[in-house]
């Protein structure tokens, strides 16, 4: 199984510096993939949880991909109905080649009411208009190449319809362990990455509401094994909990970070 993280590219102590520090940690750890972030107009909704400076998916991965030469690199989550599909494919399948083939596209419907009437995209028309996105991407590369995996997020029954018809993936975001095993096993999933949280605790934390990879170090380790039994080709840890200024503070997340990944070294 592989296992990657999610990188800020958003909030006030995020820079160019902080994202290639943030590179040279995951993919000198030994992780399998680097994913980052979506938005394209910080509105308020947007701001409140994620404020600027807000750095461009394609854009920041491009330039990651120059200075990274292993690890893959991602989007979780792309919010689909922000851009044309034609352009997503043809952004998409351009950092794939420039990047040696390590792209993965993760898309979603996206939540950000404000964002979507400032951007002029019908906010309850985003489900339909992410279904008719994904299959003008399929198309597009079936008929000029280029096609890149492409990981369905979404919790919702909707969501998961989607990633079933669509997806090469099903792509969760910080489940509980229960609720995504209930879900594995009522499903004949494509694939299963999802992104879980991480957070580490001194004292266990009990209860099934509690979302996989909180806990202490034991618990998240034992997260990352219960889900390579239910199938998990990937997994992406989430080292951002909703306050900003975590993203001045990524020693902590390092330090959880290193110690997964010499648990890792140490069972192979």
């Amino acid at each position: 199984m592989q296992i990657g993280v999610n990188v800020p590219n958003f909030g006030p102590g995020t820079d160019p510096g902080a994202l290639r520090d943030w590179a040279r940690t995951v993919e000198g750890l030994g992780f399998d993939l680097l994913m980052v972030s979506d938005h394209v107009t910080v509105t308020p909704d947007v701001a409140e949880r994620y404020p600027e400076p807000f750095y461009e998916p394609f854009t920041t991965l491009s330039w990651l991909a120059g200075l990274t030469t292993r690890v893959r690199l991602g989007t979780t989550v792309l919010v689909l109905p922000y851009r044309h599909p034609l352009l997503v494919a043809r952004m998409a399948a351009g950092l794939d080649r420039l990047s040696g083939g390590r792209f993965v596209l993760g898309v979603g419907i996206g939540w950000a009411r404000q964002e979507f009437d400032a951007l002029g995209v019908p906010f309850a028309a985003r489900g339909r208009l992410t279904d008719d996105a994904l299959a003008a991407l399929r198309a597009t590369w079936q008929t000029h190449g280029g096609a890149v995996p492409i990981w369905v997020g979404g919790n919702s029954e909707a969501g998961i319809r989607r990633a079933l018809r669509f997806g090469d993936a099903w792509h969760p975001l910080r489940g509980t362990l229960p609720w995504m095993r209930s879900v594995v096993t009522r499903h004949e999933l494509p694939g299963f990455a999802p992104r879980i949280a991480l957070k580490e605790t001194a004292a266990p934390v009990d209860g099934p509401e509690r979302p996989a990879g909180v806990g202490t170090l034991e618990q998240i380790l034992d997260d990352l094994d219960q889900l390579a039994r239910l199938g998990a080709e990937s997994v992406v840890l989430d080292p951002y909990h909703g306050d900003p200024e975590e993203t001045r503070r990524p020693h902590a997340a390092w330090k959880t970070l290193a110690a997964v990944a010499d648990h890792r070294r140490t069972a192979l």
